[in-house]
């Protein structure tokens, strides 16, 4: 998941070269397209994992955003952005979390051709991000950290691919729920952690 290894990312106006600056706002909008795919798709495919993958690209995006946005602000603006993010990302984990419970409740077996379709080309999106930023690999923490980020974010499609397996071969939503819930458990947790740290910040100024 997005977690918060983006959070501190592009904090210093030296990092940011033309260069640098372009790739992130390429990976701004790939993230942000993706969380919008996921999340249509997941409705559309009743797949509450690809819901609780979308909350991966959302963090991302939202992590890119208000780094480019805010760089050149104060520290308090900085934390307030930070604290609206992780607000969000926990509302989106919250709801992912009541759909799957519903899910188990209510609902169907999800359309495992979709699923693994759209894990996929999900993966392929956050493997062209993380070429992109290949080479800023080895430079600071920042810069690292950001590239470890895409790098990681393809663990949650290739899970979302193995769910569609699971469902495929099973004929049952199960592996689509456990999949589901350990991502969105993930992505609340990481909402209160940068939530816990805009407020840390916020009370220290």
């Amino acid at each position: 998941m997005a977690k918060d290894c983006c959070n501190s990312e592009c904090s210093n106006p030296e990092l940011l070269t033309p260069k640098y600056q372009k790739i992130l706002w390429i990976a701004l909008v790939i993230n942000a397209t993706m969380f919008m795919v996921e999340i249509l798709s997941g409705i559309n495919a009743q797949s509450v994992s690809l819901m609780a993958d979308a909350i991966d690209f959302f963090g991302d995006a939202m992590n890119y955003g208000i780094s480019l946005a805010v760089l050149s602000m104060s520290l308090a603006w900085r934390a307030r952005a930070a604290l609206f993010k992780g607000l969000t990302m926990g509302i989106f984990g919250l709801l992912v979390l009541a759909s799957t419970l519903w899910s188990i409740m209510h609902g169907g077996i999800p359309e495992a051709y979709t699923m693994g379709l759209i894990g996929l080309i999900a993966l392929l999106a956050n493997l062209s991000v993380a070429m992109m930023l290949y080479a800023y690999r080895d430079g600071d923490a920042n810069m690292q950290s950001v590239w470890l980020c895409s790098r990681n974010d393809a663990i949650g499609n290739i899970a979302v691919m193995i769910a569609a397996l699971g469902v495929w071969g099973s004929n049952s939503a199960w592996p689509d729920l456990v999949v589901a819930v350990i991502m969105a458990s993930l992505g609340v947790s990481a909402a209160m952690q940068v939530i816990k740290k805009a407020r840390s910040e916020l009370h220290q100024l």
